[in-house]
């Protein structure tokens, strides 16, 4: 996400990386350079000019030509900066009510009703939460189907009543099915248009108005730029919403969207979207997002979503089956099942200082892992415990069985061999001769 604009950025900025001579003339040319990398995503022009012009008042108020690393304090002012522009702090959403109402709104077209999906997933596996799904959309049969298929897929219960035609009554009376069924947040879906026009606007006031939300979210499709931040604009003006959420952001190279609505609307952006994965929903933090765009990658970020796939108890009887050279294809395979619900492979090293831009211009499959996955597949149960046993003729099987070649098989053989090894030596006081075979190999 943000690839041109990081691009950019970073070129603005290397000027006053180095160790040449830093003038107030480089710096303001500098900074020419990032209002423009601003312009370039979409960010409007006078927010983009107030920016550049508030960190050059900061640089020359901070003495940064007479600082011994002017370019990291320059790019820290940026950071600063770009931090504020979106935001500040993280903002939570509101669980008080009993239940807690959530009312989502947007175009059609933003994504809203896989989102809905997404916040209450959320919600149910983070927040431990009982949420209920309203599908309040009588315009879009398709749009009740697809709540009800995103519902099943996450195991969250949908309320819909195809036979009524007023959103209102359906939004009391999901609202009364949550309370009746336990549910202690309920989450309602709204119909889109296609544009902004009266009777859609009309029809959201009401149910506002009707059902007193404590969260009233309005979903953008970051990809739109300029125009997601003038339809939130448009939508504030009528419902005063609590607060933005930015969909397709792993689609988005510019983040004129990210960067330019907090300060149009004076809302805060909650969550955004990163993939199409029902798990593919990160919390809006604005510090962690300012790293990213100057390609500092966000590490917090990284282990948190490891941490939430981190399971103790696997990973003991893991570290025993290592301990008893037992690791096998199947361990192998779990463990890549939990990378894979950590986000798509984009996204992760992204997340990585550096290697963002290091990189940048690879093809990197989201679905890496499926050539992997089809080998294992392909093993018998006593081959995938017993890697050993597998000979030319059972290779041939399996790059059959797999849609491989056998140099394919052959390879993940090697490196499988090569990574329980290494396990194995960072078993006890294998580490410290790791490390000096690492010395050895420099």
């Amino acid at each position: 996400m943000f690839d041109n604009l990081s691009d950019k950025l970073d070129k603005a900025l290397h000027i006053l990386k180095g160790h040449g001579q830093i003038t107030e003339v480089n710096v303001a040319e500098t900074l020419k350079e990032v209002r423009r990398a601003l312009v370039d995503a979409d960010v409007n022009y006078k927010i983009a000019k107030e920016f550049t012009a508030t960190v050059k008042e900061k640089a020359l108020g901070q003495n940064v030509l007479k600082s011994l690393k002017p370019g990291q304090l320059m790019v820290k002012l940026v950071k600063d900066e770009l931090t504020e522009l979106m935001g500040g702090d993280v903002e939570d959403i509101d669980l008080s009510g009993k239940p807690s109402i959530i009312l989502m709104s947007g175009l059609q077209g933003s994504g809203k009703t896989t989102f809905s999906g997404k916040l209450a997933n959320f919600l149910a596996t983070k927040k431990t939460k009982k949420p209920l799904l309203v599908a309040c959309d009588v315009y879009r049969p398709a749009a009740i189907d697809q709540l009800h298929v995103v519902g099943d897929q996450i195991g969250v219960e949908v309320f819909s009543d195809r036979g009524n035609n007023d959103p209102v009554a359906i939004a009391k009376a999901g609202i009364a099915h949550a309370k009746e069924n336990g549910c202690n947040v309920v989450i309602i879906d709204t119909a889109g248009r296609l544009a902004v026009d009266e009777v859609m606007m009309t029809e959201i006031a009401n149910i506002h108005e009707a059902i007193t939300p404590n969260e009233t979210l309005f979903v953008v499709d970051s990809m739109t730029g300029q125009d997601a931040v003038n339809t939130a604009k448009a939508f504030n003006d009528v419902l005063n919403f609590d607060g933005v959420i930015l969909t397709k952001l792993d689609g988005d190279t510019r983040g004129g969207a990210a960067i330019s609505i907090k300060s149009v609307v004076n809302k805060p952006i909650k969550f955004i979207g990163t993939g199409e994965k029902m798990e593919a929903i990160d919390v809006f933090y604005p510090s962690r997002m300012a790293d990213r765009i100057l390609g500092m990658g966000d590490v917090v970020s990284l282990v948190e979503r490891a941490q939430e796939q981190f399971d103790e108890e696997e990973a003991r009887k893991l570290q025993k089956k290592i301990a008893k050279n037992q690791f096998g294809f199947d361990d192998f395979l779990k463990q890549i099942q939990q990378i894979k619900k950590m986000g798509n492979m984009k996204d992760l090293i992204g997340m990585i200082p550096g290697a963002g831009k290091m990189m940048k211009n690879m093809d990197i499959d989201d679905d890496a892992f499926r050539h992997i996955e089809a080998i294992i597949h392909s093993m018998t149960p006593e081959e995938r415990s017993k890697p050993q046993i597998i000979n030319s003729s059972r290779k041939k099987r399996i790059g059959k069985g797999s849609g491989t070649s056998i140099q394919q098989v052959n390879q993940l053989l090697k490196q499988f061999d090569q990574m329980s090894k290494m396990m194995k030596m960072m078993q006890g006081g294998g580490g410290k001769r790791m490390m000096q075979m690492m010395g050895k190999m420099r």
